[in-house]
């Protein structure tokens, strides 16, 4: 039963020293979802059976693995904790009552955006790692960006039952990873201490693990947000039994029976400190298991692992026993229960995970009063000593409005979205009319920007949506009737504010890297189609669509499983039950840049009518540069004097800052156009906007392969236009000049492709060591990082592989280790090549069109024609087709079989 209403819960918004904003993240199948459940359990929304039932976060078990997390997904809860609770909390308060605003985010590499919308509105993130598993590849990124987005973090150390050997039994059977990598934990005629002394050195070694990333993070401005257990920022838990504790929650109950200083005691439960059973002195010198015992392990391990046997040994007159010396009280019926029931009942009833997750919680992370005056730095793009600044700063809700929407949510209305997002100053409130700025914004120009009236402002209790009049800065909302002029996310502030900048949008860690055609069984419903790819592109954060020809779509994801999530949605959820047909297998996305300067390009229009020119030059960014651009750091709203920083950083002249017209593709991508001309004012803006509009086309399609541009910087260092009145309807051929100059520049310039490439995150016993080996051998993979965790024989392989190379890489080691090992893929880089485009090395060629093969040395006896590349028919040598959408001139490239790029259904359908 709900223990709130929706009355109480909006009361408490208002009380800003009283709300945290938190993220639940973590590596795959680590347990985040079942310690949400125990979360929201405790606020009395679903029924508290220790078991995940359904998770609060989106999920398709019939594609993914049963209860895996797909979607983030938010709820608010209300608290009423204990007087108690407080004696470490040293931050201020406003009464006993506390708004938890939680988002459950996914543990699975492909849906990392989903967790970049969740952290972008929380103040904080509960870490969650399996205790035996450590920390894995996925927990570092996720931890990383958080610490990015200026979230602090505390640490939950999940599946703890896994370090009793009394639970053995269930939690780890003969064939498992854990049975082979801790022998201590299987040993049966361990003496309890020594199990315990190896349970705090696997603890350990992980929160140690985990304090590494976060010093490499450089996260200085948030202060010290390393994890310690003495300070009950460390949680231990069992989500999948329901219990968990922290240092302090033990040290409390120490505190009370012996009276002495709780604070001083909790530091004897964690460290190399010792009881002397001989000298019955606190010791940090341990003189022998026989004599010395760990604080920790004496009175932290030991206690749960006397009641566990005792449950799981069916001796209820000891069991009783205890549970009356703990204060343990149980109903008639739940005395009757028998194994693992009755080990849930006892400890939820003596150690509930809600009680210590949350205290953690409140106590370790900051309210949103504390956390937006050293987050608005990192949030507002303005200056920061504006109103709007100001009113981030202070969490004003007499401010100006500025909230920030991360993502849309599908409605249970088909076609219908809520807008998510947060409050960052005044307030938002039903019937509002607000300035929607999306991420191409741009301040004084009116690109991206609309007016739009707020419908509704929801919130969410559990699954259930709930109707409130307004919601004050500092809290998460949900908004309808936005769904029009929102496409993925956006910032809102009231109608009147015109000089508001937009907050920072969110940099997301993965980018789209395949795709899939899409048509309709029947034609006639394709509009149908064309309205179910815009509603999957605003359910999901990275997911592109894009026509090819009337009928034919691509969608383009970041993986396999994305790709097939995101399938299943437009079919089911977006397409009102319209069939569609899916290429397969998937198509690898690349990118084209240049490794050179060109000399000056000039291009004339062939029209002789029109008296203009252009001259243009292609040269490589900067690496870092590029870093820059797509990491948000530098961009089309980067401030003046920043800008000139970061370019001058890299050898550009501080000036050039003002002069770069326009980033692509889409506005913000890493490439840009640069004006290095001097002419007329008049003429100049003429130009302008031609040049920029075949800018961006060219930028979304290279002349190698029509992928997207990456790294690359043209220059216009002449640009002569006479202006009559005849030119005014002749644009098409100004803008077929300037696509002309483009492609002959980036022609001129060594221009290669770039293709992705995932670093793979595999950990394995010694025994699937040569299988994983000869799997990785057969992708064409690069191990380059291969070590022995310590004190396991767990092998951690690192290794490098291709995105094309990739395809069923999971199932195939899934498949081949019987479900033991299953490895990540983490988007690494855009890697070269390694290869000219412009050296023939096929003869597959048309000899219809007379060109020879190659040279004995391998180079092509023609590569200038390449330059003619815009007024020739290509050719396809793989398929022998003339194809006027093939971009590499048959005398200039290499078989699309050796570089997997290009296929003949692709091209020819």
């Amino acid at each position: 039963m709900v223990k709130f209403t929706q009355v109480e819960l909006r009361e408490m918004m208002d009380k800003k020293k009283n709300i945290r904003n938190v993220s639940v993240i973590a590596h795959l199948s680590h347990g985040k979802s079942t310690l949400t459940e125990s979360l929201v359990a405790a606020a009395g929304m679903i029924r508290h059976g220790g078991d995940v039932q359904v998770p609060m976060a989106g999920s398709h078990a019939d594609v993914a693995e049963p209860a895996m997390s797909i979607r983030s997904a938010g709820t608010s809860l209300l608290y009423e904790m204990k007087n108690d609770s407080f004696k470490s909390c040293k931050g201020e308060r406003d009464g006993d009552k506390y708004l938890v605003n939680l988002i459950d985010s996914p543990g699975h590499t492909d849906f990392s955006s989903e967790v970049t919308t969740a952290l972008r509105v929380t103040d904080g993130a509960m870490l969650v790692i399996d205790a035996l598993e450590g920390v894995c590849m996925q927990t570092e990124a996720v931890l990383c960006q958080a610490l990015n987005e200026m979230v602090k973090p505390v640490l939950c150390l999940n599946k703890m039952d896994k370090l009793f050997p009394a639970l053995q039994i269930e939690s780890a059977k003969p064939e498992s990873i854990e049975g082979k990598l801790f022998p201590a934990l299987q040993d049966d005629g361990a003496e309890p201490e020594s199990m315990g002394e190896e349970a705090y050195r696997i603890l350990s070694n992980v929160i140690e693990n985990s304090n590494e990333i976060v010093k490499a993070c450089d996260a200085e401005r948030l202060g010290d947000v390393q994890v310690y257990p003495e300070t009950s920022s460390v949680a231990f838990a069992s989500g999948l039994h329901g219990w968990a504790f922290t240092i302090a929650s033990f040290a409390k109950k120490y505190a009370l029976k012996y009276g002495v200083d709780e604070a001083k005691f909790a530091k004897r439960l964690w460290g190399d400190y010792f009881f002397d059973s001989t000298t019955k002195e606190w010791t940090s010198k341990n003189s022998g298991p026989d004599r010395c015992i760990r604080g920790f392990v004496q009175l932290c391990y030991s206690p749960i692992n006397t009641v566990l046997m005792a449950c799981m040994n069916d001796n209820k007159g000891e069991l009783w026993d205890l549970c009356h010396k703990l204060g343990v009280n149980l109903r008639d019926d739940e005395k009757d229960l028998t194994g693992l029931a009755l080990v849930k009942c006892v400890m939820q009833t003596w150690l509930p995970a809600s009680t210590a997750l949350l205290e953690m919680m409140i106590c370790h992370l900051p309210s949103p009063l504390e956390a937006q005056e050293y987050r608005v730095e990192n949030l507002y793009e303005g200056p920061l000593d504006d109103k709007y600044a100001e009113a981030i700063k202070q969490c004003d809700p007499e401010g100006p409005l500025m909230l920030y929407v991360s993502k849309m949510v599908p409605a249970s209305d088909v076609g219908r979205f809520f807008a998510f997002g947060r409050v960052f100053s005044g307030r938002i409130a039903a019937g509002m009319k607000v300035r929607v700025m999306g991420p191409s914004y741009v301040p004084s120009m009116e690109t991206d920007l609309f007016v739009e009236s707020v419908q509704r402002t929801i919130i969410w209790m559990g699954k259930n949506q709930c109707d409130v009049p307004d919601v004050p800065c500092g809290n998460t909302v949900g908004l309808i009737g936005l769904d029009a002029s929102i496409t993925k996310s956006a910032t809102l502030t009231s109608e009147k504010e015109v000089d508001a900048h937009p907050i920072r949008a969110m940099k997301l860690p993965v980018c789209p890297l395949m795709f899939v055609t899409v048509n309709c069984k029947v034609l006639f419903e394709s509009p149908k189609l064309v309205q179910g790819l815009k509603r999957l592109a605003m359910s999901d954060p990275v997911v592109l669509w894009s026509k090819i020809e009337p009928g034919t779509y691509t969608v383009a994801g970041v993986g396999e499983l994305h790709l097939e999530i995101c399938l299943k949605d437009l079919q089911n959820d977006f397409m009102d039950g319209v069939e569609v047909v899916v290429s397969s297998p998937p198509v690898v996305s690349f990118r084209e840049t240049v490794r050179k300067s060109c000399d000056p390009v000039k291009s004339v229009p062939r029209n002789n009518k029109i008296q203009c020119s252009l001259s243009l030059v292609a040269r490589p960014l900067h690496e870092k540069l590029v870093d820059a651009i797509e990491d948000g750091r530098f961009g089309p709203r980067t401030d003046h004097v920043v800008r000139s920083e970061i370019l001058s950083k890299h050898g550009w002249d501080k000036d050039l800052g003002d002069k770069i017209w326009c980033f692509g593709p889409d506005a913000v991508g890493p490439n840009v156009i640069v004006n290095r001309c001097n002419i007329k004012q008049n003429d100049l803006e003429l130009a302008k906007e031609a040049i920029v509009a075949g800018f961006e086309m060219v930028a979304k399609e290279g002349a190698l392969a029509k992928e997207r541009m990456h790294g690359i910087c043209f220059e216009v260092h002449d640009v002569s236009i006479r202006v009559d009145e005849a030119l005014r309807g002749k644009t098409a051929q100004l803008n077929e000049m300037v696509r002309t100059a483009l492609i002959e520049c980036q022609l001129a310039a060594k221009p290669r492709l770039l293709e992705p490439t995932y670093t793979v995150a595999i950990q394995c016993p010694e025994s699937a060591l040569s299988t994983i080996y000869g799997i990785l051998h057969q992708r064409k993979a690069s191990v380059y990082e291969d070590f022995v965790r310590e004190e396991t024989t767990l092998h951690i392989l690192k290794a490098y592989v291709s995105v094309y190379d990739s395809f069923g890489l999971s199932k195939a080691i899934s498949t081949a280790t019987n479900k033991l090992v299953m490895p990540q893929c983490i988007f690494e880089e855009w890697s070269d090549m390694c290869s000219d485009p412009f050296q023939a090395k096929c003869t597959g060629w048309a000899n219809g069109l007379g060109y020879p093969q190659e040279e004995e040395d391998g180079q092509a006896l023609f590569p200038e024609v390449a330059l003619a590349l815009i007024d020739l028919t290509y050719v396809c040598c793989c398929c022998d087709l003339a194809c006027s959408e093939c971009a590499i001139l048959l005398a200039s490239m290499q078989c699309w079989g050796s570089l997997h790029l290009i296929d003949r259904q692709r091209h020819h359908p």
